[in-house]
């Protein structure tokens, strides 16, 4: 018995081979010497719309993934008839200018062609373009430049098909994986998960700061909560507006207890919170992703060598924004000095590892500055001079803390970011699969008995 794979196979060859037929037949008649009976062509005209409706029968997890993958199989076949076709146009033009067929005739087939082309053309491409989460807005821009530009349309072509095809198998996978797990919930902690955000964020419907990842521990147990802290504001602020939302949490739902997954300075947040704030009788355990515990050398840089016109520019544009955006009274300098190494070693200070508290830490690897986008690619090469080894921000030194350090440094020549381990811009790259990390971490968390 054919498998899936095989099949789909064999059915993408089969339109392959009709649609090529449909969009040649024209010329094909008047080298062949023939005419198509009417109810030929009719059978011919409504495969040609129930392609470009179905173009598969593939089963997806959701219906947009459906879409993508349709939309990918268009453009396959987009392709591939292209090429086809072209064989057949170098004879229409032989025979043009040999004399064995008008100019007129040779004209009308290449406006059905180009019709036909089209249709399937950009059936796929609005697909693609509408439901991808992969296929990143410079690849899209790039689609759009080179789209006249001959060879260039080709491989940006090709990109934008080979990414909406890895997008639906890794889904695809991701969502059979959960479904054979899901009676398992091995997301399913005794106390709920709080994510805390890092800096110059905020928590938002709209737009997950934590990417995918909360989704996916959702799908397999978890129950989440999010810090809701401004955007930028001193440890202390920040850990006091903390300090609130895990004791109404904890009031209003029963649950007695959190667990703490922190990014960046959300973690020095949280250890404030848990120390200083009385927090640690609400939290079972705190695990900080990529957290500068011992500063973040290019926050130290920034403040020495920025002019005070500068950075009071910077401040007051940044603040002016983020209150706009629901931030009470954002703190631009505050936030960002409460980075540095010297202002780390004080809080280090005052906020010791509480007992009954479980400290864990983790912290990524960058291999190269391109392996970021701005602003961590230009920050890259300054903290691997000072600290070393790093992601684009914070060094792995200084990302050190508590009763274990889960170290991330995948093969490839990519590495992992800062934005990249809370799945900021919801990228997928060989070697490491961040929703499924997080899946593991919380149920390793599980295991502990939190």
């Amino acid at each position: 018995m054919l498998g899936g794979f095989s099949m789909n196979i064999i059915v993408s060859a089969a339109h392959f081979l009709l649609l090529s037929f449909t969009l040649n037949l024209p010329l094909l008649e008047v080298f062949l010497g023939f005419n198509t009976p009417v109810f030929i062509n009719a059978v011919i005209v409504i495969y040609f719309i129930l392609f470009n409706v179905f173009p598969t029968f593939r089963k997806y997890p959701d219906f947009r993934l459906k879409v993508l993958g349709d939309g990918a199989e268009l453009l396959l076949q987009f392709m591939l008839t292209c090429a086809a076709s072209i064989p057949v146009l170098v004879i229409g033009i032989m025979q043009a200018v040999s004399g064995d067929i008008s100019g007129w005739t040779l004209a009308l087939y290449c406006i059905l062609l180009v019709i036909g082309e089209a249709v399937i053309f950009w059936n796929g491409i609005i697909r693609v373009y509408l439901t991808s989460v992969q296929l990143a807005m410079r690849y899209r821009l790039l689609g759009i430049a080179f789209g006249l530009v001959p060879i260039a349309n080709i491989v940006m072509l090709l990109i934008i098909y080979r990414k909406a095809r890895h997008e639906c198998r890794v889904e695809t996978q991701k969502a059979k994986l959960n479904e054979a797990r899901k009676d398992e919930h091995i997301c399913a902690l005794k106390y709920p998960v709080l994510l805390v955000h890092g800096v110059f964020f905020r928590d938002s419907a709209l737009l997950n700061y934590w990417g995918r990842i909360p989704a996916e521990l959702e799908k397999n147990g978890a129950v989440i909560y999010y810090g809701n802290q401004q955007s930028a504001a001193s440890v202390e602020k920040s850990a006091a507006e903390l300090a609130v939302r895990i004791k109404s949490i904890v009031e209003e739902t029963g649950c007695e207890k959190l667990n703490i997954i922190a990014h960046s300075k959300g973690g020095l947040d949280s250890r404030y919170a848990i120390s200083v704030l009385g927090c640690d009788k609400y939290v079972a355990s705190l695990t900080t992703i990529n957290t500068p515990h011992r500063g973040c050398l290019f926050a130290e840089y920034i403040l020495n060598n920025a002019s005070g016109k500068f950075k009071a520019a910077v401040e007051k544009t940044y603040n002016g924004a983020f209150r706009r955006l629901g931030d009470d009274s954002p703190d631009f300098m505050a936030a960002v000095t409460d980075l540095t190494n010297s202002r780390c070693a004080e809080l280090n200070e005052k906020m010791p590892d509480m007992p009954g508290v479980y400290y864990q830490s983790v912290c990524s690897k960058a291999k190269k500055a391109r392996s970021g986008r701005f602003p961590l690619n230009f920050s890259y090469p300054l903290v691997k001079k000072y600290d070393g080894d790093n992601d684009g921000l914070v060094s792995m030194d200084s990302a050190r803390w508590g009763e274990r350090f889960i170290p991330l440094m995948p093969k490839g020549k990519r590495g992992i970011t800062h934005a990249d381990m809370i799945d900021l811009n919801r990228e997928d790259f060989p070697g490491f699969d961040v929703r499924e990390f997080y899946v593991q971490l919380v149920s390793g968390l599980r295991e502990m008995g939190f």
